[in-house]
């Protein structure tokens, strides 16, 4: 079943990871996608996989952190497919290296932290919605984090802050553009096994220790995450719009 026939998205951070494995399933499920990362020989690469599947894509390097490149990104999608009716804000960082306490994170990390895990998606729907609009509406999906529900032991603030921004910046979109159609959701994920997470789940401790706290005992993987955005994505979730969406395994639950 092709549930997104006919529709184009945009999906940032399609590079790797959740991200990759959202672009090739949505082009699966019938979508045209533009594919934005920092990464260029990353974001051509997740276009010859969706090619090779007789999908179509385009990509165009994008750091969301700049709100010129997520101006020209959109506009890039609409000049090679005519629209826009999908935004999946999923590009992020996790430096938990130097992403620490308020009191001691260098402010230039911070800025550079906010710019990409907040204020990407600030660009990309500033300059999107407006083209979702002339479609006739459309779905915006962030990504947040469990992160953004829970404090924790171990700061990192700039992300949790950022995540946490997004959830009213969902609930806001929400509201003003539901007359124009265009709905917005965000999604919470657990721990994923993505290439951000690799380095940490090296550590034999860590991970034990992350593990007992998910009651279903395993890590997400990059599908779970793209399949709930492939609803949200879809005419099936048409009656929500500011809602959350939390995928962790029960984590949250606990």
């Amino acid at each position: 079943m092709k549930r997104l026939k006919g529709k184009v998205a945009l999906i940032t951070g399609a590079g790797m990871g959740q991200g990759r494995a959202a672009a090739q399933i949505f082009a699966r499920e019938g979508a045209k996608i533009i594919v934005g990362d920092v990464d260029e020989k990353a974001g051509k690469e997740t276009v010859a996989l969706i090619k090779k599947s007789g999908g179509d894509a385009i990509f165009k390097r994008c750091d969301v952190g700049k709100e010129a490149d997520c101006a020209a990104i959109v506009k890039a999608g609409v000049k090679a497919f005519g629209k826009l009716n999908v935004i999946y804000n999923n590009a992020g960082v996790l430096w938990k290296d130097k992403d620490v306490s308020l009191v001691n994170i260098d402010m230039e990390n911070w800025k550079r932290i906010t710019d990409i895990c907040l204020m990407g998606a600030v660009y990309t729907c500033r300059h999107g919605i407006p083209e979702m609009k002339k479609a006739g509406g459309g779905s915006i999906i962030n990504i947040g984090s469990i992160s953004a529900l829970t404090g924790s032991s171990i700061p990192q603030d700039a992300y949790n802050a950022s995540k946490g921004a997004l959830i009213i910046l969902t609930k806001s979109i929400a509201i003003q553009f539901a007359k124009d159609k265009i709905r917005c959701n965000i999604i919470h994920p657990g721990m994923i096994n993505t290439p951000m997470q690799h380095k940490y789940m090296k550590n034999d401790a860590w991970l034990k220790a992350v593990l007992d706290c998910i009651p279903l005992g395993i890590f997400g993987e990059p599908e779970d995450i793209a399949n709930a955005a492939l609803f949200l994505a879809s005419d099936e979730s048409k009656f929500m719009t500011g809602a959350e969406m939390v995928v962790d395994g029960g984590f949250m639950a606990t």
